[in-house]
This record gives C-alpha cells, sequence and structure tokens, in this order.
C-alpha cells in the first residue's frame, strides 16, 4: 500500500492508464504485421517462382506453349517429381522428355534415370552435371544475348528462321556428323545442339526465354516451340520439384556438435534474457512515504555538516549559511523572496549603515580556504542578521 506525507499527492499510473499509453503501439504493431502478411501474400500470388511451368500463366512460366501444343493434339503431362514423370511415359518410343532443372535438384543416379525415360529429350539450359548425364560430347560455353538465326536444316529452326536467343550458349565437342548445331552466335556458340543417342536424340536447347510466356510471340519463338516439341505425339513436362530432393543429406551442424553444445547454449540463452529483462525492466513512478522514525532537525544539521567536513566542502557549507541569512535578512527589510543577492547586499549595507563591498563580501565574495576562515565568516554572517535585526527594529 502507498502512503503519502500529509498535503502531498502523487499520481501512480493504473493499469487502464498503462493500456491506453501502449495501445498506441500494439495497434502499430499489428497494423505492421497485417502489412507484412499482405506483403507476403501478395508476392507470393505474383511470383514467378515456377519459370517455364507448364501451368505458370506469368510471363515467365510456358502455359502459353503448352496450350496450343494441346490444341494441335499434343498429349501434354505436367510432371514436378521423377516418379510423376515415370508414371506418364508408357511408350517411350512416342514420347518427348520436357526436361528443366534451374535449380540443379536432380543428382546422379536420378539424372541418369530420367534421362533414359522417353526416346526424345529436350533439355533447357542444363548445367554441368545434367550435360555430363545426357550428352557428354556438349559443353557450357557462357550466355547468350539478343536474336539468333536459324543456320542449320531442322525443321523447327526453319519455320522459325530466327528466335529470341537470350539464355546459354553451348559447344557440341564430338566429331558425330549427325549432330546438329544451330541458331549460332559466333566462336562455336550455339543455342540448340541435337545429338544422336541409342533411344533416339537429345536436344539441348539454351534459348530458354524463347519459350516463356513473355517472348513466345516474338519473332519465331512460338514456331520454334512448337515445331520442337511437337515432334511426337506424347510431350511429358517435366520440371524437377522439392519432392525430388535426395534423401541422404549430409549430417546437419547439430548431428556434428558435441553433446553439450545444445544444453549450454540454451543455458547462455536464457541467462542473456534474464539479464536484459533484469537490467531493462522500468522503475515505476516515485512514491513518497512518511519515514518510520522521527528525526530531529539538528541530528539531520550535523549529520550533513560532517558529510562537509568529511569531504572538505568548505564553500558548500558556507553556502548553505549563506542562502538561510540572506533569506531571513530579505524578510527583515521587505524584500521579496525572489530579491537578487546584490539587491539585498545593498539594501542591509543601508540600513545597517555598513560598506556595501563589506556586506557583498560577507554575502557572497569571500571563499574558505580553511576552516578557521569557515568558522570566521560563519560568525560574520551572524553578526551581519544581528545588525541588520537591530536597525530595522524601532527602539
Amino acid at each position: 500500500m502507498t502512503t503519502t506525507a500529509p498535503g502531498q499527492r502523487v499520481l501512480t499510473a493504473s493499469t487502464t492508464t498503462v493500456l491506453r499509453r501502449s495501445a498506441f503501439w500494439a495497434a502499430a504493431a499489428v497494423f505492421a504485421i497485417v502489412i507484412a502478411l499482405v506483403g507476403i501474400l501478395f508476392a507470393g500470388a505474383v511470383t514467378e517462382s515456377d519459370p517455364l511451368s507448364p501451368t505458370n500463366p506469368a510471363p515467365g512460366g510456358a502455359k502459353a506453349v503448352v496450350e496450343v501444343l494441346r490444341q494441335q493434339g499434343v498429349t501434354v503431362t505436367a510432371a514436378s517429381t521423377l516418379e510423376r514423370a515415370t508414371d506418364a511415359i508408357t511408350d517411350a518410343a512416342d514420347t518427348t522428355l520436357f526436361f528443366y532443372d534451374p535449380d540443379g535438384i536432380l543428382e546422379g543416379e536420378q539424372l541418369t534415370e530420367a534421362f533414359a525415360l522417353a526416346g526424345n529429350v529436350v533439355a533447357v539450359e542444363p548445367d554441368f552435371d545434367q550435360l555430363l548425364a545426357l550428352t557428354p560430347d556438349v559443353a557450357q560455353a557462357g550466355t547468350v544475348d539478343g536474336e539468333v538465326e536459324a543456320d542449320c536444316d531442322l525443321t523447327a529452326a526453319t519455320r522459325a528462321g530466327s528466335i529470341t536467343g537470350d539464355g546459354s550458349g553451348y559447344r557440341y565437342l564430338g566429331d558425330d556428323p549427325v549432330a546438329t548445331t544451330c541458331f549460332g552466335s559466333g566462336d562455336d556458340v550455339y543455342s540448340l545442339v541435337r545429338v544422336p543417342t541409342e533411344t533416339g536424340s537429345a536436344t539441348i536447347v539454351g534459348a530458354a526465354d524463347a519459350l516463356s510466356n513473355e517472348f513466345v510471340t516474338d519473332r519465331g519463338n512460338a514456331a520454334f516451340a512448337l515445331g520442337l516439341l511437337g515432334e511426337t505425339d506424347n510431350l511429358v513436362w517435366y520440371t524437377p520439384s522439392a519432392a525430388d530432393l535426395s534423401t541422404e543429406a549430409p549430417p546437419t551442424l547439430g548431428e556434428l556438435s558435441p553433446d553439450w553444445v545444445l544444453p549450454g547454449t540454451a543455458l547462455v540463452v536464457l541467462t542473456a534474457l534474464a539479464a536484459a529483462f533484469w537490467r531493462g525492466r522500468r522503475f515505476g513512478p516515485l512514491i513518497i512515504e512518511n519515514l518510520p522514525v522521527t528525526v530531529r532537525a539538528n541530528e539531520t544539521m550535523q549529520g550533513r555538516a560532517r558529510l562537509y567536513q568529511k569531504s572538505a566542502a568548505r564553500l558548500r557549507a558556507l553556502d548553505s549559511l549563506r542562502i538561510g541569512t540572506v533569506q531571513r535578512i530579505a524578510a527583515l527589510c521587505g524584500l521579496s523572496r525572489l530579491a537578487a543577492v546584490d539587491e539585498v547586499a545593498a539594501t542591509a549595507a543601508a540600513v545597517a549603515g555598513l560598506q556595501p563591498t563589506d556586506v557583498r563580501r560577507i554575502l557572497l565574495d569571500a571563499v574558505p580556504t580553511t576552516d578557521r576562515e569557515l568558522v570566521r565568516l560563519s560568525d560574520q554572517l551572524l553578526t551581519l542578521e544581528r545588525t541588520v535585526a537591530t536597525s530595522v527594529t524601532p527602539v
């Protein structure tokens, strides 16, 4: 229970007041969270997280090509896992496998298994591991920008004439005369390389933008995409997803760490949180309470005097005496409590018939350097006050 001295009023914040003061920040925090969630949902709705996806209508998707192929009688099956792609292929000789894995999800045996599913494989922008599993005779050769012209007798290329070549470039390192290189951009770099395989052919396509919704209507991109992917009656559009990730993951940091690391770290974190709460807590408003005992004024004065004496604060002790003397002399002379020391000194000198400089020295200017001087100045203050009192008191 809070107690106060008589005549003193202490305002302590109530729970309602605290909640009212915190309402703005709570509302601001909720508003920020709502804005963040809306932003995340909106970003998720418009993001092109699935480039060249057969179901993605965004500029980076490939839904336009897929729908036109279906209208032309090609059976297009979208597959996001290796298992789904395997189940979708029943006749390997009459099926084209479209493969696009920009994140490199498939590895090793998975790549070999995927490329063996169909007789004809069209791999878009394959990386080093994918090329090694599909056809080691083709190597990466940097990037290609701008328009590229058809410079081969491939039907899809000749119908297109030119395509948007933005994407990757490749070189053919083999010597098979049946292999086809097309859409060259100089220095033996091509945007399409077709290599014969035992079951059909492997086609490497670097011009990924030519298949996207955004650029499929530019130049001969549409004719190129439809001619290349519509060569067979069945097309399996395979874009690997996280479900294809290998389950044999490397050991985690927790598995490699000693057993004591986790509990030790948790203990350090809990200790830091406790210390932060302890040091960061805010104290409430000041509460004025009655002292449990009564202390006499002379005891307080003597205690303060001992503190001044111990710290050799002579001037501070003298100033305390001067303040009281100035206030009492001002009252004797009829001056305001707000009167300046110079005004009090001049009035006291005039009333008592003393030199103003002497009175000012006693009330303001003199600085004691020893205890003896302090005692002498305190006596002079007392004498000055008595003189003024005698002068203003009528006889």
